[in-house]
C-alpha cells in the first residue's frame, strides 16, 4: 500500500502520513456511498437539515475544532489564529446553506391549468466527488459538502495532497453527527485511482477547486466517458482599482490585507492594483509600510502574521516573477532586495518562509500582472482614468473577483457593471458572502457554489406533468 507523506512547510517535519486506496478499495467506497445515497435521497429535507445541524454542533466541539485548526496549520502553514478563524467561518457558511436549503430545494409550482398539475422538482445527482484545494481546506470543502448532503447526495471528499487530514475531519464530524455509513467519506487516492472513480457510472457529479490545468484534467477525465455535472473553481488574477476619491487609509489597509492574507495563497486574493495617478505615490508609500510590518515566521506563534508557503515549488516561482518584473522596470518598494528572494530559493534550511513583496511600476504585461502568483507578492501601477483602469482590469484570461475603491457608491456600481468577473466588490475584497453565488468566468471556472443558486449545480431538474382523469 502506498502512503502519502505531507511535510510541515514551517519545519520540514512530517505533518501527516495517509495510506492511499487502490482502485478496488476506492470503488468499494463508491459502492458504499451509492447505497447510502439511495436511502438518503428518500429522507425528508427536515432529516437532512437535522444531520447538517448536528454536523455543525460536532465540528464546533472545542477538541474537534482545535484539532481541525492545528491540522490545517501543520499541513499548509496557515497561522494558527487564522486556521481557528477558518473553522469558525466554515461553520457559519454551513449554517447559511442550511438556512437557504428549504426555499432553494422546494418544488416550483407552475400557474394553474385546468385538468393538470404541473411543477418542477430538484433531484439529487447521486454520489458527488468533491476535489477540494489546500489553501482554505475547510472553507472550500464546505461549499460543496454541506449543500450536497442537504440536496440528498452522498459525498466523497478527495482533498488536495497537501491537506488530506481535512477530508478526514469532515468525515469524522458527519459520522459523529449520526450520518449513515458511507454518506460522507474521505477519498485518499492518487490521480489514476481518482480518475477511475470519476469514470464510475455511480458518480453523478464532480466538483474541483484548484489550478486551471487541474480543471482541464478533471473536465477531460469526466467527459471521456460521462455526461454528468462538473463544477470548476479555478485560478484568479484579481484586480483592484483605487480611484482618486477613495477613503485612502481604509482602502490601503484593506487592499493590502486582501493581497497578503493567508500569504496571498487565495484564488480571490488581490494580485494586481491599478491606482489613479493623482494618489499613486502616496498609495505605494502607505502600502509598502504595511507590507514591511508583516511578521513572517512560525505559524503556531501568536505574533506571526504571515506563515510559510505551502508548496515546495512556490518560492522559486515567485522569485522568478519578481525578477522579471524588476528587470522590466518594476521597483521593489518593500525594502527587500531581489537577491534576498533568490537566497531564500537557494537555502537548504527548513521552512518555506518568503518575505512579502510589493512591486511599484510593475508593467502590465509582466508575469506578475498576468499570471496567477498565489503568494505574498503584489504588483501596482498607475492609471489616468476609470476607462484605463477598466480596460486593464478586463485584460486578463481570468475572471473570478475584482474590486473598485471609491467613496461614490453609484460610480462604483457603474464601474462594477463594466468589469468582467464573477464577483465585483466596491470597497471590499477577498471575501465570500454565502448568500451570493461564488462563480468564475473565463479561465476562472464554470458553475457556482454557495447561495440558493449553488444548489442548482448539486441537483438536476425534473418536470412533473400530471393530468387528472
Amino acid at each position: 500500500m502506498s502512503v502519502l507523506r505531507v511535510d510541515n512547510p514551517a519545519t520540514g517535519a512530517v505533518a501527516a502520513e495517509v495510506p492511499l486506496l487502490d482502485a478496488a478499495a476506492a470503488l468499494a467506497l463508491v459502492e458504499r456511498a451509492a447505497v447510502a445515497q439511495r436511502a438518503w435521497a428518500a429522507a425528508p429535507l427536515a432529516e437532512r437539515i437535522a444531520l447538517c445541524e448536528a454536523f455543525c454542533v460536532r465540528a464546533a466541539e472545542p477538541a474537534r475544532a482545535e484539532a481541525a485548526a492545528r491540522a490545517v496549520t501543520a499541513q499548509m502553514g496557515k497561522p494558527l489564529a487564522e486556521a481557528r478563524r477558518e473553522v469558525a467561518t466554515m461553520l457559519d457558511r454551513a449554517r447559511a446553506m442550511i438556512r437557504l436549503a428549504p426555499a432553494a430545494l422546494a418544488d416550483e409550482p407552475l400557474p394553474p391549468k385546468p385538468g393538470f398539475r404541473r411543477f418542477v422538482g430538484l433531484e439529487p445527482l447521486g454520489v458527488v466527488v468533491d476535489i477540494a484545494a489546500w489553501n482554505y481546506p475547510l472553507l472550500i470543502a464546505v461549499n460543496v459538502v454541506v449543500p450536497a448532503v442537504l440536496a440528498g447526495n452522498a459525498v466523497l471528499l478527495k482533498h488536495a495532497r497537501r491537506t488530506p487530514l481535512c477530508a478526514d475531519a469532515f468525515a469524522d464530524a458527519f459520522a459523529a453527527a449520526g450520518a449513515p455509513a458511507g454518506l460522507v467519506a474521505a477519498l485518499h487516492a492518487d490521480h489514476a485511482v481518482t480518475a477511475a472513480v470519476l469514470a464510475d457510472e455511480r458518480v453523478g457529479g464532480a466538483f474541483f477547486t484548484g489550478s486551471v490545468r487541474g480543471g482541464h484534467e478533471v473536465y477531460a477525465t469526466v467527459a471521456r466517458t460521462r455526461f454528468v455535472e462538473v463544477g470548476l473553481e479555478l485560478g484568479g488574477k484579481d484586480p483592484a482599482y483605487v480611484a482618486a476619491d477613495c477613503d485612502f487609509d481604509f482602502t490601503v489597509e484593506n487592499v493590502v490585507d486582501g493581497a497578503y492574507y493567508n500569504a496571498g495563497q487565495s484564488c480571490c486574493a488581490v494580485e494586481r492594483v491599478y491606482v489613479h495617478r493623482s494618489i499613486y505615490a502616496r498609495f505605494v508609500e502607505a502600502a509598502a509600510a504595511l507590507v514591511r510590518a508583516y511578521r513572517v515566521g512560525d505559524p503556531t506563534d501568536a505574533a506571526t502574521t504571515l506563515g510559510p508557503l505551502a508548496q515546495p515549488e512556490a518560492p522559486a516561482f515567485l522569485a522568478a516573477q519578481l525578477d522579471q518584473a524588476v528587470a522590466r522596470g518594476g521597483r521593489l518598494a518593500s525594502d527587500t532586495s531581489i537577491l534576498k528572494y533568490h537566497d531564500i530559493v537557494k537555502s537548504a534550511g527548513p521552512g518555506r518562509f518568503f518575505p512579502p513583496a510589493l512591486v511599484a511600476d510593475a508593467p502590465h504585461d509582466c508575469d506578475l500582472m498576468r499570471e496567477e502568483s498565489f503568494g505574498p507578492v503584489l504588483g501596482v501601477m498607475p492609471v489616468d482614468s476609470d476607462d484605463e483602469a477598466v480596460r486593464l482590469m478586463n485584460d486578463s484570461r481570468y475572471g473570478l473577483t475584482a474590486s473598485v475603491w471609491t467613496r461614490d457608491l453609484e460610480r462604483g456600481e457603474r464601474l462594477a457593471r463594466r468589469v468582467d468577473a464573477g464577483t465585483v466588490y466596491v470597497n471590499r475584497c477577498d471575501y465570500l458572502d454565502p448568500d451570493l453565488p461564488w462563480v468564475g468566468i473565463k479561465d476562472s471556472g464554470r458553475g457556482c457554489t454557495l447561495s440558493a443558486h449553488g444548489f442548482a449545480h448539486l441537483t438536476r431538474l425534473k418536470s412533473y406533468h400530471l393530468r387528472a382523469l
